[in-house]
């Protein structure tokens, strides 16, 4: 499956589908709080606190500690990182950019809403990303990952192919230690 994911080309047009849907939904909730007049995550933060008492508690102890300790105080912060994060991960997905890593983020947050006892969509989309995450670049290719990745393969991270020459795909030259 693992193989599938990451080299078939129908397993490509699907994860591309599939990454597109998940942009949009991050794309619009990020727009929503970028463009609604003022995000405010202290009730949300408060109100998932608040779930972690009782006999059921819908928070665990560890993380209504960050909670109360970390992000309530920093409520401002998360003000600021929540729309922009939820924007940047939709808008990477769409456009196919950094796809493994914006899905990745995309899980960090769902799981953050998840542990602070909001269920909702979040495990659909949490199941979605992974297999978005697994894929890896076969679920960009059908975006700018196509080029973005072997340039800075190329040109930044200085990874060389399989036949020992750095991966200049973009320019076709091959490097000094390679001739």
């Amino acid at each position: 499956m693992n193989n599938w994911l990451r080299t078939n080309k129908v397993a490509m047009w699907m994860l591309t589908v599939l990454r597109v849907y998940i942009g949009f939904k991050w794309i619009t909730g990020g727009w929503g709080k970028l463009t609604g007049g003022g995000f405010d995550a202290s009730g949300f933060l408060q109100g998932a606190l608040a779930q972690a008492g009782g006999d059921h508690p819908a928070v665990q102890p560890l993380w209504a500690n960050f909670l109360e300790h970390f992000a309530i105080p920093n409520v401002g912060l998360f003000n600021v990182l929540v729309p922009i994060g939820e924007f940047a991960v939709g808008l990477g997905l769409i456009l196919g950019t950094f796809t493994t890593f914006a899905a990745l983020m995309g899980m960090v947050m769902n799981f953050a809403f998840l542990f602070s006892g909001t269920v909702s969509t979040n495990p659909y989309l949490i199941l979605a990303e992974i297999f978005i995450v697994v894929a890896a670049l076969n679920a960009g290719k059908i975006g700018l990952d196509r080029w973005v990745i072997p340039y800075l393969r190329a040109h930044v991270w200085g990874r060389k192919n399989k036949s020992g020459e750095a991966n200049n795909a973009m320019n076709g030259k091959k490097t000094a230690d390679a001739a």
